[in-house]
């Protein structure tokens, strides 16, 4: 039986919930804001904790490069994000 670290456990939950929650409902917003739309409380509070969880795996991040890119993809979506967020938020 093949064992694993305990970085290696949570790198392939933070995996798992990456593709089946948060990079869907990302995209879902991106896709509402380049329709003009602005943010509401709900995805607010998604980015808030989005980026509250990027700083908690920053860490893991670092000591795993193999993570990095999609780390970086990730913050880059959120920029994009929170770029159009704002955009739309002045006109």
């Amino acid at each position: 039986m093949t064992e694993f670290s305990n970085d290696q456990g949570i790198a392939i939950v933070l995996l798992e919930r990456l593709t089946s929650e948060i990079m869907p409902r990302a995209k879902s917003i991106q896709e509402r804001l380049a329709n003009g739309e602005q943010l509401d409380h709900w995805d607010r509070q998604f980015l808030e904790e989005l980026i509250r969880e990027a700083q908690r795996i920053k860490p893991l991040v670092d000591q795993h490069p193999e993570y990095q890119a999609l780390y970086s993809q990730v913050a880059h979506l959120y920029k994009q994000i929170t770029d159009q967020a704002l955009l739309n938020e002045k006109n």
